[in-house]
């Protein structure tokens, strides 16, 4: 205990504030669970066919689609925005939220009923995965509302604790009811609306006992009055990141649909790094743009925008290994799926950079703007590419719309900046268009190499090399951010 004491680590976490210490644990949860996931991925693929996988995953694609209609997405911005405007009111508002949601989901339960068979028709699903994706949508945005209201008030210890049990129980259970039943696909549904039942509910029933309102006029009005609006917003973001799966289902088969969806989640592996560096630089950045010290931004803004291109450079070397390791052969075509759409996790990041000062000024039509566009061009060059070319077009019609939706932000930005900062910009186009280029160029180059292990082993090697011999710039860049 004396050693842990002295422990510069731990002096240095006793001495943080409630709020970074929070900050730090919200983010290890979101690790946890995406790490779990990333960790029993190998086990499914093997325990299902490529049409099996393909199945669950077009599923969750729809799932994503049809809680934005199910539960209006109550659980996401106005509910975060709510529990500080009604502070003082937050158990009431909470609990009311809970009913509000609850009860848009069994009025979209009665209209599927009534309306089964065409729905059933067109998605594709039976009446049991219907159903139960109702139920797993109800039972995500309850954890959703309890979780967000841990994150307001800082009570990271609950939330750790019940995310670590679910995240290890979900894929346990799922692996158990997979030898037993014939239906794979269902057998991973079931487990979750099993989990669903033991811990979820539990939330719910503890949230609605202490608010004691299931409905409030007032907040049920605010609620559905801003939410409504933001819906076009919502479901073109799911669109942007969701609907290649389901297209490929379509325009090709189940069977390629799984094949795509392994590499794409495997790509997006690396946006816990997006999330991670844009966590810490988020109320920085904030910071500088409320102090006008706009300059400022632009050194740290560069240095993350190299540091997530190397990463994503990285995962495009060892693809050919990452697809061996995750999956069996079957699944070999994956690795070419994988660079276009690490590419676009690069591209993620900067819009993540330039929208800041959109958020900030609350040009809020801007976003939803470039969202809707970006969404009808991923659906219109999809149905084009993915026909005439393949499934592995969906990659990159993804690539070029986050491409887009990237410089739409960055005009947008300078937009703002005009209006609020006297045209004074953080970036240097030209600065962003170098870095941008040259990591598009090595990470299409290093695809010529897939089959020669030795140069891109040399070229990770000389990576790791660049990151030593600069380690101290970088550890002098993060120390500037925190």
């Amino acid at each position: 205990m004396k050693l842990l004491r002295n422990n510069k680590i731990y002096v240095k976490y006793n001495k943080m504030s409630l709020i970074t210490k929070a900050s730090l644990w919200f983010l290890i949860c979101s690790f946890i669970q995406k790490g779990i996931n990333i960790i029993v991925t190998p086990i499914f693929t093997r325990m299902m066919t490529t049409t099996e996988f393909g199945k669950y995953n077009v599923f969750t694609s729809w799932e994503y689609i049809l809680n934005i209609f199910v539960s209006l997405c109550l659980s996401a911005g106005v509910y975060q925005q709510g529990l500080v405007k009604y502070e003082d009111d937050m158990k009431k508002f909470s609990s009311s939220m809970q009913g509000l949601t609850l009860t848009l989901v069994i009025i979209s339960s009665i209209i599927y009923f009534i309306f089964r068979k065409i729905i059933n028709s067109f998605l594709g699903f039976d009446t049991i995965y219907m159903f139960s994706m109702f139920f797993i949508i109800w039972t995500n945005n309850v954890f959703a509302f309890w979780s967000n209201e841990q994150k307001v008030q800082f009570q990271y210890k609950k939330l750790i604790v019940l995310t670590v049990c679910i995240s290890i129980a979900t894929p346990l259970l799922s692996i158990f009811l997979m030898k037993l039943m014939i239906d794979k696909v269902y057998a991973r549904i079931l487990s979750s609306i099993i989990v669903a039942i033991l811990f979820y509910t539990i939330l719910f029933w503890a949230q609605m006992k202490r608010g004691k309102t299931f409905y409030n006029k007032k907040y049920w009005k605010y609620a559905i009055l801003y939410n409504v609006p933001l819906v076009p917003h919502y479901l073109s973001q799911v669109i942007l990141s969701s609907s290649d799966r389901i297209m490929i289902e379509r325009l090709v088969d189940s069977n390629a649909a799984g094949i795509y969806s392994l590499a794409y989640s495997i790509a997006l592996i690396m946006t816990l790094f997006n999330n991670s560096i844009m966590q810490t630089l988020s109320p920085w950045m904030y910071k500088k743009i409320k102090e006008k010290k706009i300059k400022d931004i632009s050194k740290i803004g560069y240095a993350s925008l190299i540091a997530i291109a190397l990463v994503n450079l990285l995962l495009i070397m060892v693809a050919p290994e990452a697809i061996s390791i995750f999956a069996p052969n079957n699944y070999h075509e994956a690795m070419y799926v994988i660079p276009p759409v690490a590419m676009s996790v690069f591209f993620m990041y900067t819009y993540d950079l330039f929208a800041k000062f959109e958020f900030y000024y609350e040009k809020t039509k801007l976003i939803a703007t470039a969202t809707v566009i970006g969404a009808l061009v991923n659906l219109i060059l999809n149905y084009i590419f993915i026909k005439s070319i393949g499934y592995i077009a969906a990659a990159y019609t993804t690539l070029l719309c986050y491409i887009l939706y990237s410089i739409f932000h960055y005009f947008a930005m300078v937009r703002t900046c005009n209006e609020k900062l006297n045209g004074e910009k953080p970036y240097n186009f030209k600065i962003l268009l170098a870095i941008s280029l040259t990591f598009a160029i090595l990470g299409f180059s290093l695809m010529i190499f897939y089959n020669s292990f030795i140069v891109r082993y040399i070229f990770i090697a000389l990576t790791l090399f660049i990151c030593i011999i600069y380690r101290k710039k970088i550890i002098k860049l993060i120390k500037e951010i925190l």
